[in-house]
């Protein structure tokens, strides 16, 4: 079952009118895409590089009309799809979607029996049973530790490279079974899944989703129209990082006057335009009701910027 995540957070974010244009840049099951229709009579231009949500994608068509717009395809290609269009909002929820953990073949999930896939669609090529199995083990430790900042990553690749000198690793029970067995008496010391982090790292390199999001928030000012809304939800904080970093980058609320300047009229200031306002000052976070209700709500942070 699908429950989207700071639902209202985002909608009071992204300020929804009627006649404008807004990218769900991450269109999955559609519940922004719906939230964002029902709340405006506005346009939507929904983004997805999964297979599966094309024909979720027919059926919100045969709904809104021409007040919906579907491409299937990457979000890093988002300029692509606009081709040339500009819009009042980009809403971008970074986090796997329930039809993907919950579809146990797709082997997103160490808690479902499936095989190691972990592609999320157009841009993926090689599988997780691929990396498992064939990545040099130097690499493995790479990837477990930068995309898992997993701190017991050698440890784990070296066990995963013992068990598969004997007999490949199909399945995401298997692997997270051998994770578990690689953290031993650690268990204890950790609040979630031993398995979490390295299907996490996996995952993320996979799909090249780190690079997906730089290359989204690099275009994402040149999309929107002045006043328009850049709306993103991240899970985990190498996501979050990057965002809050481009954002810090390039709002000006983030950068310092010069403060000799009003002192001497022989000063002369450069003038630097900054692409972004940072509307919030503090992240938004699910409320404990939220988190209640949707544990997988617990790790999701959203921060918001309007194009100046």
């Amino acid at each position: 079952m699908h429950i989207p995540v700071l639902l209202n957070e985002m909608l009071e974010a992204l300020k929804p009118h009627a006649g404008e244009v807004y990218v769900d840049a991450t269109f999955g099951g559609g519940s922004y895409t719906k939230a964002i229709l029902n709340a405006a009579n506005c346009k939507v231009i929904a983004l997805d590089r999964d297979f599966l949500a094309i024909e979720k994608a027919k059926e919100f068509k045969a709904e809104f009309g021409e007040r919906f717009e579907f491409f299937h395809t990457t979000f890093s290609k988002i300029d692509e799809a606009l081709n040339g269009q500009k819009v009042d909002g980009i809403v971008a929820d970074f986090g796997v979607s329930s039809m993907q953990f919950d579809t146990p073949e797709r082997g997103f999930s160490f808690l479902k029996e499936g095989e190691l896939d972990m592609r999320m669609g157009l841009g993926a090529k090689e599988s997780a049973y691929t990396i498992v199995n064939q990545m040099p083990e130097p690499e493995l430790v790479e990837i477990i530790s930068k995309y898992g900042e997993e701190r017991l990553a050698k440890k784990i690749a070296s066990f995963i490279v013992r068990a598969r000198s004997k007999a490949p690793i199909k399945t995401t029970t298997e692997l997270a079974a051998l994770i578990y067995e690689a953290y031993g008496s650690e268990v204890r010391y950790t609040k979630i899944h031993p398995a979490t982090k390295t299907f996490q790292a996996i995952r993320i390199f996979i799909n090249n989703e780190l690079l997906e999001i730089e290359t989204l928030l690099a275009k994402s000012a040149s999309l929107l129209n002045k006043g328009g809304r850049l709306v993103c939800v991240s899970f985990h904080s190498l996501e979050d990082s990057i965002v809050k970093d481009f954002l810090t980058k390039h709002s000006h609320s983030k950068q310092k006057k010069n403060k000799y300047a009003e002192f001497s009229k022989a000063t002369k200031q450069e003038t630097i335009e900054y692409d972004f306002e940072i509307v919030s000052k503090e992240i938004i976070v699910p409320t404990e009701a939220e988190v209640k209700e949707n544990v997988r709500s617990r790790s999701a942070r959203l921060r918001v910027a309007k194009r100046t």
